[in-house]
């Protein structure tokens, strides 16, 4: 809902109806994640995409009943194991489960402070009945850190659906949960689209070189929130770094450690370390290396600065679990030679780390592009709870 979100707000402060349809699930090779959403208007304007043209027209024409009031919100599976496959199925091969529902401000009364949270960068969830009870379909709870608006109808599912939510909602990540009718986690017959709205994954670059400035500007082309960090106030200036969002004079495992004190590093951050300089990257490492919510720490430098910062790592008391968590040489092997060839190699491998890729050309696999891992499967309440827990 992110990308429509502002014709969304638009349409519903000026009291239209929408109708708006949502990937809640996929399998297979399905072309979008879930999340993606289109509108239908009240005038027949259609908005976003749920599927990259394949089933357009058919979530159009339901979107377009739901309006008319002659259809209910309603789940609906497109792919090519439905009846319509030929009709309506993804050339592709995947298979996707989309939920269609009317917006307007009596039904989504929340939408204006969700939008407001969305544009301000703070964390937000959406947590909607899509399948169970009829009079459970389309309830919804909205999700803060410290607060929760609206119900879906049963305290209990209430209570249930509030720890896991600010759980994914943490971890930055949608899904499809299930639970019993009456929100029991081990239950199965109801079934929750939580969306999460959290803040952009930070990328913090740590030294103010050239490889530095085409890192940046690739985190920000990613949707990262980028930090450019260098101890050198003459190297370390916004006008060498346009394209981050901040740049940082101060010692690199300094800088590090407040963030992660105030709460600033998660499982979502990246580091990319640069300066290839053991006076800078050792103390920064053994700080990094010992933080364990970090997704992705990659250091640059040849084979040789590699052995020799390993060495110094070990000798300041790393252990070889914590080493194993370091990327180094930084970037996967696409025979990069510019500063910009190298940006594009290390964020495929922070893309690849992220979704279990292999970086393997897809012309030399056999199979589904999009593997069971990289898919977003739907979860159980009580496999959350004890995530949480663990």
């Amino acid at each position: 809902m992110r990308d429509v979100l502002p014709t969304l707000e638009g349409w519903w402060a000026e009291g239209r109806p929408v109708a708006l349809a949502t990937v809640v699930g996929t399998f297979r090779s399905a072309p979008r994640q879930p999340g993606a959403s289109m509108l239908v208007g009240d005038d027949g304007q259609a908005v976003g995409s749920v599927s990259g043209g394949c089933v357009e027209g058919a979530v159009y024409e339901l979107g377009s009943g739901i309006l008319e009031g002659t259809d209910d919100a309603t789940l609906q599976r497109y792919g090519v194991s439905d009846d319509d496959a030929f009709a309506v199925g993804l050339t592709c091969g995947g298979i996707l489960d989309v939920y269609v529902e009317r917006v307007d401000r009596e039904s989504f009364p929340q939408l204006g402070a969700i939008a407001e949270a969305v544009r301000e960068h703070r964390s937000v969830a959406v947590a909607t009945v899509v399948s169970g009870p009829a009079e459970r379909v389309g309830r919804r709870l909205v999700v803060w850190p410290d607060e929760v608006e609206g119900s879906t109808g049963s305290a209990r599912l209430d209570d249930a659906l509030r720890d896991d939510v600010r759980g994914l909602l943490a971890a930055g990540r949608s899904a499809l949960v299930s639970y019993g009718p009456d929100g029991e986690r081990r239950g199965e017959g109801l079934q929750v689209f939580v969306e999460s709205f959290a803040p952009p994954p930070r990328l913090i670059v740590f030294g103010a070189i050239d490889f530095a400035a085409a890192v940046a500007r690739m985190g920000t082309f990613l949707g990262m929130r980028v930090t450019v960090c260098d101890a050198r106030p003459v190297f370390a200036t916004s006008s060498r770094f346009p394209e981050a969002h901040e740049v940082v004079v101060d010692w690199p495992h300094r800088y590090l450690a407040a963030e992660a004190e105030a709460g600033r590093i998660d499982g979502r951050t990246a580091l990319a370390v640069l300066t290839h300089d053991p006076k800078f990257d050792v103390p920064l490492l053994e700080v990094a290396l010992r933080l364990p919510e970090i997704g992705y720490i990659g250091a640059m430098g040849s084979r040789r600065t590699h052995e020799d910062r390993e060495q110094r790592l070990v000798e300041a008391g790393v252990t070889e679990a914590e080493l194993a968590r370091m990327s180094s040489p930084i970037g996967l092997d696409l025979g990069a030679r510019t500063p910009e060839e190298t940006a594009v190699s290390i964020a495929a491998e922070m893309i690849a780390h992220q979704w279990g890729g292999r970086g393997t050309p897809l012309s030399r696999r056999d199979g589904p592009i999009h593997t069971e891992s990289n898919v977003e499967p739907v979860v159980s309440a009580a496999s959350l709870s004890a995530a949480a827990g663990s």
